[in-house]
């Protein structure tokens, strides 16, 4: 019998349209609800994007759509928890799609672990990842480094994770980042002398990913 809570992880080798990572979650998603395929875990980068979760103010777009759109930037309002947020080349996205049924079917516990994911990845080049009361993602000396924003349907999951390596810092100054007015946004690139590469940081990742849900 196979291991219900084994994970294939798939890569996407080239920044992609938000637009096209999403039509491929869609898709793993209702194979896996209909029992005809596994959990996986995409990992990509983005082209340019915000997107606009369900708790989203447009007032945190700090430029009209058309503006974002002219400077390459494509807007889309998505069927996640949080607010706005940023995806763009440099910025490692990871999109679980689970089922939760095998693990514990509770949105918490699967945020925490998450978050969990994300601090053994930053712990193992040396940072000290922190939570904040209150909001969701994770810090390093009370700069944001990684976001989370799910969705899950019929307990099987989907959106995720956005950790910055080395995204174009200046287009997050076009919006409020999560809604979050008082909090800076942080990078690895910022934050370590000799910062991983892309596919460096995929594969810490996945690994601390596979050890965190294998439990």
């Amino acid at each position: 019998m196979s291991n219900p809570r084994e994970i294939s992880v798939i890569r996407f080798p080239k920044p992609m349209p938000y637009h096209d990572a999403y039509t491929e979650q869609n898709l793993r998603r209702n194979l896996i609800e209909e029992g005809k395929a596994g959990n996986a875990l995409f990992l990509l980068e983005h082209e340019r994007t915000f997107t606009m979760g369900r708790s989203s103010h447009e007032e945190h777009l700090l430029h009209s759509r058309d503006d974002l759109v002219e400077k390459g930037i494509e807007v889309c309002d998505v069927d996640r928890g949080g607010d706005v947020t940023y995806h763009g080349p440099g910025q490692l996205v990871a999109y679980p799609i689970l089922d939760l049924q095998h693990w514990e079917k509770s949105v918490q516990w699967y945020l925490r672990t998450l978050e969990d994911v994300i601090i053994d990845t930053l712990s193992h080049y040396g940072l000290r990842g922190e939570r904040i009361p209150k909001f969701t993602g994770v810090w390093v000396d009370g700069a944001k480094v990684a976001a989370i924003g799910i969705g899950i349907h019929q307990w099987v999951t989907y959106h995720g994770i956005a950790i910055n390596r080395s995204p174009q810092m200046d287009d997050f100054k076009l919006i409020i980042p999560c809604g979050i007015q008082d909090k800076p946004v942080s990078s690895l690139s910022q934050l370590l002398e000799n910062p991983p590469t892309m596919d460096e940081l995929m594969d810490v990742f996945e690994e601390k990913f596979t050890a965190n849900f294998s439990h």
